[in-house]
């Protein structure tokens, strides 16, 4: 069954992918922001610290769902996958956890960090272009040519699963909540925080955040289907697919509240943020969402918001951009 025709995933989905994942990945806090709430006008805003989780970053989640399931046979000779980083090191954690090989394909452009973090996990580690469909490509061909098993980065119901869990968390730790912040890049995170929400809070709003010259989730809800940009341009590393998923795009066209972009001077200054008033340090991509509210992108006056981070793998060598 392809992406574009595969079910929805449900809330048993979300679940059975929780108890998968349990002690094996972290419950990351919801801080409360006063600062933020005070200057966005709502009744608060909360911060969903995915930057503190196992391997820098969400993905964990999924990367981990996904691997556990696999027979013996599928992972016999290994898994390979193609990222930016946060996955790579996603499925460089599951395959260390499963016991068995992991390549990784990343952008001759990756950040440092996040290449030593996937070595760090065992993985190896080869580079091939600077798009998501040039590295799709080459892993492809590896995987072909050794018998490793592919591990998607987002457009798959089982990465989509383990990301919900994200947003089961949220509900059980607030309730009240009434607006979910998520930053976007393929949509896995997007498509199961809004999976997550649709089923247990279906008042509330999840709204997607991306990088203007990212906006590959924005063409394709504006286009009625996936398409392809010819480049993407941003500090989000993380952010950056020229094609969302076929399912990934079904999930926030039929379950998300809309999408909404930031550009890189406020991507910028809400990682400043965070890294002087909270004293968190999240990369460029999982600060999207606090631009989104620094900067008046989504109306959230009145509002209970939580605000996904989606990651903390900044180069240290960017942090001096922040001090």
């Amino acid at each position: 069954m392809s992406a574009g025709t595969a079910p929805l995933v449900g809330l048993d989905d979300i679940r059975a992918a929780a108890a998968r994942v349990e002690g094996l990945v972290v419950r990351t806090p919801l801080l409360p922001s006063p600062e933020l709430t005070e200057a966005c006008g709502a009744v608060e805003v909360r911060l969903k610290c995915e930057n503190l989780q196992r391997a820098g970053a969400f993905k964990a989640r999924g990367g981990i769902n996904y691997v556990s399931q696999l027979a013996d046979g599928e992972v016999a000779n290994g898994v390979i996958t193609y990222s930016s980083g946060n996955h790579a090191q996603a499925v460089a954690l599951a395959a260390q956890l499963r016991g068995v090989r992991a390549v990784v394909v990343m952008p001759t452009t990756a950040p440092g960090v996040k290449v030593e973090g996937a070595k760090r996990l065992g993985a190896e580690v080869v580079f091939e272009g600077t798009t998501s469909l040039e590295r799709m490509a080459r892993a492809h061909a590896i995987a072909e040519a050794e018998g490793l098993t592919v591990i998607p980065p987002f457009d798959d119901a089982r990465i989509i699963a383990g990301q919900g869990t994200v947003g089961l968390e949220i509900v059980d730790d607030w309730p009240e909540v009434d607006t979910v912040l998520v930053p976007i890049g393929g949509g896995g995170l997007g498509s199961g925080v809004a999976a997550a929400l649709r089923r247990l809070r279906p008042d509330a709003r999840v709204i997607g955040v991306e990088p203007v010259e990212g906006a590959s989730m924005s063409a394709a809800l504006a286009a009625g289907g996936p398409v392809t940009l010819e480049a993407t341009r941003s500090i989000a590393d993380g952010l950056l697919p020229v094609r969302s998923g076929d399912l990934t795009w079904r999930h926030m066209s039929e379950l998300a509240d809309g999408v909404v972009t930031v550009d890189d001077d406020a991507i910028r200054d809400a990682a400043r943020f965070l890294l002087h008033r909270h004293r968190l340090v999240v990369e460029y991509s999982g600060a999207a969402t606090v631009a989104a509210l620094r900067s008046g992108a989504v109306e959230v006056a009145g509002c209970r918001v939580a605000a996904v981070l989606s990651g903390g793998n900044l180069d240290p060598a960017l942090l001096a951009e922040l001090t």
